[in-house]
């Protein structure tokens, strides 16, 4: 690369302007760089001047990167940049070789021309052409009497299509057994729909909502379980006790007010009261018409106790006959 032209210098012999130098002859401890490193147009000012170190170092000497960032204050990552662009131009090459011993060094070599690399790595031989492809010979021309000669090809005999194949039957789906639903049990009914029972049952199935807000009953669903709540009230349940059994523990939310009472009316159904004991009072006994308390006619309990004796006396003798 050409080195700039000197600036213009008066007759004093100083320039009109721009840097003025001062020179110093070296005898020790110097370098020599060219100006086509120097005023490189196209590696940045950090490549120019970590070249320049480097050519200034003895042989031998470590400049790897993490030595380098030691050294200078940039960074491992602007040196490794600079490092690369060198490599790009021809002032560096960097090479990994093996040691006789198995160990395995980069060595780095500077060159203080890049034309160095340039032999060093030489630019790869084009590639031959390619031979150009033998030419068709041109097709005789067809005559008149050619073709009336040549006889033509037959027709083509068209092949029938074959048949599209039959789509297959759809198999009904069978529908998926299902268990069947218990049957619902029926609403109790009272023995004898009393009308007095049956407006107290009106009367609390149409005040549950005071107690239960979840439980509002329709007009129709009162008249229809009416009869279960009469026959509570039938067996002895006071309505205290229904309206608790009712309404306790429910369900959050209660979905279908009438199907959970209807529910509950039948499952916690209480039993019908025993029947009474007739009354104990005194009786004439059939056999010796002695008086004897008793709820029921007929012997008194001497009498039973003879009968119970000449039964087994009466089957004694015919026992030990057949014996």
């Amino acid at each position: 690369m050409r080195a700039r032209s000197a600036p213009s210098v008066r007759g004093g012999g100083t320039p009109d302007s721009g840097v003025h130098h001062i020179n110093t002859r070296q005898t020790s401890r110097f370098t020599i760089i060219g100006n086509h490193l120097a005023q490189h147009r196209e590696l940045s000012l950090l490549a120019i001047g970590l070249s320049t170190y480097i050519q200034s170092l003895p042989a031998g000497a470590r400049i790897g990167i993490k030595k380098l960032a030691e050294r200078f204050p940039e960074s491992e990552a602007r040196i490794a940049a600079a490092l690369r662009e060198l490599e790009a131009h021809g002032y560096l090459s960097r090479t990994r070789e093996r040691l006789p011993n198995g160990r395995v060094v980069t060595r780095t070599c500077s060159y203080n021309q890049p034309s160095g690399t340039a032999r060093r790595h030489p630019a790869p031989a084009p590639a031959p052409a390619p031979a150009p492809k033998p030419r068709r010979p041109a097709p005789a021309p067809v005559t008149t009497a050619a073709v009336a000669a040549t006889p033509p090809p037959p027709a083509p005999v068209p092949t029938p299509a074959p048949a599209p194949a039959p789509a297959p039957a759809p198999v009904p789906a069978t529908p998926a057994p299902t268990a069947p639903r218990a049957p619902s049990s029926p609403l109790p009914q009272p023995r004898k729909a009393l009308p007095q029972l049956l407006r107290a049952a009106t009367a609390l199935l149409t005040e549950l909502p005071r107690h239960a807000s979840q439980l509002v009953l329709s007009e129709d669903d009162v008249a229809r379980l009416a009869p279960a709540v009469a026959t509570w009230f039938e067996r002895g349940s006071t309505p205290a006790a229904l309206r608790k059994a009712l309404t306790d523990d429910l369900p959050q939310p209660v979905k279908y007010p009438a199907k959970f009472i209807g529910h509950r009316l039948t499952k916690l159904l209480p039993p019908p009261p025993t029947p009474a004991m007739p009354a104990v009072g005194l009786q004439n006994c059939d056999s010796c018409n002695r008086a004897f308390r008793s709820p029921f006619p007929g012997n008194c309990h001497a009498c039973t106790a003879d009968d119970g004796a000449h039964a087994r006396s009466l089957s004694w003798p015919d026992a030990h006959h057949r014996s």
